[in-house]
């Protein structure tokens, strides 16, 4: 029996196009400026990106590049994670930006959670970003609906069963009892060698394939979690 639904968001919540268009380029166009503020966040930032590029002398301009260059190859870096969390949070704020959704998505969540599941998402983008994603939805807030968030940093990576078996105890529920749907079979396949049930989404428009063994729907409409 199915209690709690795990959720990725882009290309399977959420268009692609959105997140990288939508929050990339806001994160791409201020993050010199960002970064050449200052303040802790943007000094942590700093200071993890010329670690983990080997540039330990790099100026913020220099920082801001790499980051830009990360951005654009989509490397899932800490440091990017965290930096887009922030800048995009002010731009969810001001009215900026809005959670784009696949038009089958709220009315399942709610389904869903009217139903007594427990709803979570687990994403690449960081919590702060997922939070927004969700809270600052176009046409009304989904935020209510989710039970937690999960990123890299909380989680590990996407593409192994370790990541998933984490979650499973955060949540406290055991992996045959939790859902996860994903439009990636890499990260279906970790989820189902921890344990857990997996269904595959594929959205017409998107870039990733339907891949067997696992089974693939077009909507949440066609998920009868149980």
């Amino acid at each position: 029996m199915i209690t709690a639904v795990v959720l990725d968001i882009e290309g399977t919540t959420s268009p692609t196009s959105a997140v990288r268009e939508d929050l990339y380029g806001y994160t791409r166009e201020r993050l010199p400026r960002w970064l050449a503020e200052g303040g802790d966040a943007a000094d942590e930032v700093l200071a993890d990106t010329r670690r983990l590029a080997g540039r330990p002398d790099a100026d913020p301009a220099e920082v801001a590049e790499i980051l830009r260059g990360w951005l654009g190859s989509d490397v899932k870096a800490a440091p990017l994670k965290a930096a887009q969390g922030v800048i995009c949070a002010q731009g969810f704020r001001s009215g900026a930006l809005h959670g784009e959704f696949f038009p089958d998505v709220e009315p399942a969540l709610r389904a869903w959670h009217a139903a007594g599941l427990r709803l979570y998402v687990y994403s690449s983008g960081s919590e702060r970003n997922q939070r927004d994603w969700f809270e600052f939805a176009r046409g009304g807030e989904l935020g209510s609906l989710i039970r937690g968030y999960f990123d890299l940093a909380s989680a590990g990576p996407k593409r192994e069963r370790g990541s998933y078996e984490v979650i499973a105890k955060a949540i406290d529920v055991p992996g045959p009892q939790i859902l996860f749907l994903s439009d990636h079979a890499d990260e279906l396949d970790a989820a189902v060698a921890a344990g857990w049930s997996a269904v595959g989404v594929r959205r017409e428009g998107e870039p990733n394939p339907a891949r067997p063994p696992h089974r693939w729907v077009e909507s949440f409409a066609a998920v009868a979690p149980r």
